[in-house]
């Protein structure tokens, strides 16, 4: 009743694994490294910007690598989603995180570059952090919440995605499965003695 994809799930957890990791060390460690090593304001935000900078691209990396094993994975999984009693309302619900995840992982982009260019000394960096729809004190007060907001959403991800490894155990697909048909009997029964006559 189950196939093995070990490179779907390998590339689900993984990515997963770094997209947690890493925003968690950056929230915990790097960005409390910036302001315990800063002389000033700008001299913290200026060594957080570096660390995240340098943080940018694998952080993409592994959210685009957890994608690609999360859609394909859905794909194969796709009869269970219809026929197994709970998986389909579990995906809903794990989609819907990982939405959130991704929407807060832009902002708290979009406000750290806001940083990033109001401490540089350059004052073109000055000119474009402009360009940003938010001032700099209120992107420092928003990103010190949102910052917290894309480990505690991915780890929602993790404990979803334990829940799934538990459903797709034999026992449980079967469950789930005489689950669904019990809840479908009723309309098939009725859909099987309804006639234009009647």
């Amino acid at each position: 009743m189950s196939e093995r994809n070990t490179v779907l799930r390998s590339l689900h957890d993984v990515g997963l694994a770094a997209w947690f990791g890493g925003s968690l060390m950056g929230a915990v460690d790097l960005n409390g490294a910036a302001k315990a090593q800063g002389d000033s304001w700008e001299d913290s935000a200026r060594i957080a910007s570096t660390g995240w900078a340098m943080w940018a691209p694998v952080g993409a990396a592994a959210i685009g690598v957890h994608l690609i094993g999360s859609t394909g994975l859905l794909a194969v999984n796709a009869t269970r989603v219809v026929t197994q009693q709970g998986v389909a309302a579990s995906t809903l619900a794990k989609t819907v995180l990982t939405g959130a995840a991704l929407a807060a992982t832009a902002y708290t982009r979009v406000l750290g570059k806001k940083i990033e260019l109001a401490s540089s000394g350059n004052p073109k960096d000055a000119e474009k952090g402009d360009h940003i729809p938010v001032d700099t004190r209120q992107a420092e007060r928003h990103l010190s919440y949102a910052q917290w907001a894309v480990p505690a959403l991915t780890c929602g991800l993790i404990v979803l995605n334990a829940v799934h490894s538990e459903q797709q155990r034999p026992a449980q697909q079967l469950y789930g499965m005489l689950r669904r048909a019990r809840t479908l009997a009723p309309y098939v029964v009725r859909s099987h003695h309804w006639s234009p006559l009647h």
